[in-house]
């Protein structure tokens, strides 16, 4: 199952929840693109992550230069150089997520939220009842 599909049964689960009576259940509603392109750590992890790989790429660009390869060589030095990006990659999404992770949290707790669902715009999973802590997260997220 697609990560839209789980999102979907997750908001149905919840939408089952409250309409069956049990009433208590808060949902809170996360536009994921929006904190991704306003908030402000996530701008700053973004910007040296660029950083990093820039470097990368003039480094590799340096040592390749000029440099008479074999196929083989060139092959690998290339892979090497896409290890190297993915991994960068991977740190700084993971930084990414485990931040937002314990701003959600957080203010899931401040604000008695039982389930926060990603809701963004191009994804519309709750169009009302919800409490939005889009804002909330991007204002925790310094």
């Amino acid at each position: 199952m697609n990560i839209a599909g789980k999102l979907a049964a997750v908001g149905l689960l919840a939408s089952t929840l409250i309409l069956t009576g049990c009433g208590q259940a808060q949902i809170g509603a996360l536009d994921v693109n929006k904190v991704m392109t306003e908030a402000p750590r996530v701008k700053k992890l973004m910007e040296e992550a660029q950083t990093k790989v820039t470097a990368e790429q003039q480094k590799f660009e340096q040592e390749t230069s000029g440099k008479e390869m074999t196929d083989e060589e060139a092959f690998k030095a290339q892979m090497d150089f896409q290890r190297k990006l993915e991994s960068i990659n991977q740190a700084y999404a993971a930084q990414i997520k485990s931040r937002m992770e314990v701003v959600v949290e957080e203010i899931s707790r401040e604000k008695n939220i039982d389930v926060v669902i990603n809701n963004s715009e191009d994804q519309k999973l709750i169009f009302q009842g919800a409490i939005d802590v889009t804002q909330d997260v991007i204002n925790k997220m310094q």
